[in-house]
């Protein structure tokens, strides 16, 4: 299968599956310790030649720099967002056999695996989430909070109320991702699919919520605003998605002139099968096992595992070496008077499980 035209998803090479540039740019080589992603903050953007600089590094099409360039604070978000959607990608998927490591993404970036639509749909997502957010914490200069009724986005930050803009994120998402067009070819209906399948994602996590004023914290004023969700959970809906994906072929709607996405026909019906529903993630090729080093992953070999939940699916029967290690941790805990916690250090034995070679 060829490689997915260019659906003005480019971006996705960073986002979703960072070459050897990209990785080497945010220094991961898909073997750290998973810290928790940072905050946003306030930090006001980059301005003049270091927002223009930062623009040039980023891998994107001529038409993405531009945009980039005459948008200060695109080129940090966009930042945030490769590091957002690759730490949630190891997150889902560390206990299964592909782990969202950096290595053999450029394979799988081929090919129209679930794992390929899962990429695609948690990078859109993090885009659209760390757009929003972006936004909302003054960190663009061409946003701010999201239409709250009758609050202006200096009150709204006063009183610490300022809404995510996911109505800003979305419309320069679009834009950004570039026009939609009917295409002939299969990969590319399937991408556009499945980052749309992100984007609805981080939409039906968006909440109200809402802070009371008055005097003795009585609720005689109460000021609403809208908030997404966090990003955890959009990528636990992702996983979901990504456990029941639909297997799909391709018709030409004769009607529209475009081709459409339908899971294949049955053996021995001679009717397609059902369209995917717009929240499905989609795929065309079944997945190769994993289980050995590929062009798509490193394999299994040297992983740790759990012996009772999943060394035997891990380890692909090859088996499991046991080692044992010995732990620290604060124990005996008192309250001493009047303002502090002592505790004693124990020391305890625990065992290790890690896939065969």
């Amino acid at each position: 299968m060829r490689p997915p035209p260019a659906l003005a998803l480019a971006a996705l090479c960073l986002l979703a599956l960072p070459t050897a540039a990209a990785a080497a740019y945010f220094g991961l080589t898909g073997r750290e310790v998973l810290t928790p992603f940072p905050g946003l903050g306030t930090a006001a953007p980059a301005q003049g030649g270091a927002h223009l600089k930062q623009c040039d590094l980023l891998k994107l099409s001529r038409r993405q720099k531009q945009l980039c360039r005459r948008e200060p604070g695109l080129a940090e978000t966009l930042q945030d967002a490769a590091h957002l959607s690759l730490l949630e990608c190891q997150f889902q998927f560390r206990h299964e056999r592909w782990n969202c490591s950096l290595e053999g993404r450029t394979g799988l970036l081929k090919r129209g695996f679930k794992e390929t639509a899962f990429l695609y749909a948690v990078s859109s997502a993090a885009l659209t989430h760390t757009l929003a957010r972006a936004c909302s914490a003054g960190r663009m200069e061409r946003c701010t909070c999201d239409d709250s009724p009758g609050l202006e986005s200096r009150q709204a930050w006063q009183w610490g109320v300022c809404g995510d803009n996911l109505k800003y994120s979305t419309k320069f998402l679009n834009n950004f991702l570039g026009p939609k067009r009917g295409s002939k070819d299969l990969r590319a209906r399937a991408d556009a699919h499945n980052t749309h399948v992100g984007i609805k994602a981080v939409k039906t996590g968006l909440r109200t919520t809402c802070k009371c004023h008055g005097v003795s914290g009585s609720c005689a004023v109460r000021t609403c605003w809208r908030q997404l969700s966090p990003f955890r959970e959009t990528g636990q809906v992702l996983k979901l998605r990504y456990d029941s994906a639909v297997k799909v072929s391709s018709a030409t709607n004769e009607a529209l002139g475009r081709l459409e996405l339908w899971a294949p026909a049955r053996p021995g019906s001679p009717t397609k099968g059902p369209a995917p529903r717009p929240g499905d993630l989609v795929y065309m090729e079944d997945s190769p096992s994993f289980c050995r080093p590929s062009k798509y992953s490193p394999g299994t070999a040297g992983r740790v595992c759990s012996r009772e939940a999943s060394c035997s699916s891990l380890c692909c029967g090859r088996g499991y070496d046991t080692q044992s290690r010995l732990v620290a941790f604060s124990c005996h805990c008192q309250v001493q008077w009047c303002c502090y916690v002592e505790c004693q250090q124990c020391v305890q034995e625990e065992l290790v499980y890690t896939c065969k070679h």
